[in-house]
């Protein structure tokens, strides 16, 4: 059995996995020995892959004692790195790509993850990683407009009726993001096509289910693709 964990500017995903048989998944508020062994004991647990966006020293140490790969830039990968500055890249871009392509097993491809931030990555026909794109998240954009200017609302929002003309400055807001948001993934995704032959798409992500973006032919979703991604990166190297 294997365990990852992935740490994120938000939140600690963990995941089990019985080879590449997802068994169970968690939020966890902080990751402390306690946690760690109630579940790496509880599911016999041999080896386990963290990725994380900060270096913790004590952290790291403690990871060491079970047995944990950790993932960082120098890491052998089952695709070849085809990006300028690699050493710049997030180490959840490529596990989100390393993910999508055990969803779509060959082919050009394109990963979309709807978080924080909306990257999108692309792996060709080659598997190789080619690079892609990153633009402000869903809940970034209401951020901004309400930080950078003087009189705009900070808005929540939930998937509901959506009207295209916002009747007010709070609609108004939630029309622009919504729509500007859900226009910039369909255009990227038409020019990608346009480019590259028989392209499919794996999307993931918090924002997931905000939009519909049909057709489902070539689209698939997939919420626990950065953590797949990272267990089949902790195969592969226990295979090297």
């Amino acid at each position: 059995m294997n365990i990852v964990i992935d740490i994120g500017n938000t939140r600690i995903k963990l995941a089990v996995f019985d080879q590449n048989e997802l068994m169970y998944t968690a939020i966890v508020d902080e990751l402390n020995e306690e946690t760690l062994i109630k579940h790496i004991v509880g599911n016999n647990v041999s080896q386990g892959i963290l990725s994380s966006v900060s270096n913790n020293v004590a952290l790291n140490e403690l990871l060491k004692k079970y047995n944990f790969f950790h993932f960082n830039h120098a890491t052998p990968l089952p695709l070849a790195l085809k990006y300028a500055t690699p050493k710049t890249l997030g180490l959840d871009r490529i596990a989100a790509v390393v993910g999508a392509r055990q969803v779509v097993a060959k082919g050009n491809l394109l990963a979309i993850d709807l978080g924080t931030c909306v990257t999108y990555d692309f792996l060709n026909d080659k598997n190789e990683y080619l690079g892609g794109g990153i633009s402000p998240g869903f809940e970034m954009r209401f951020k901004a407009l309400n930080k950078f200017t003087g009189k705009l609302p900070l808005v929540k929002y939930k998937k509901n009726k959506l009207a295209l003309i916002g009747n007010s400055t709070e609609n108004s807001i939630i029309s622009g993001v919504y729509n500007g948001l859900k226009n910039e993934i369909e255009g990227l995704i038409k020019q990608y096509e346009e480019q590259y032959k028989n392209l499919k798409i794996v999307v993931t992500g918090g924002d997931i289910n905000l939009f519909d973006l049909a057709p489902k032919n070539r689209i698939f979703a997939d919420e626990f693709l950065v953590l797949k991604g990272l267990n089949e990166i902790l195969i592969y190297n226990e295979e090297e």
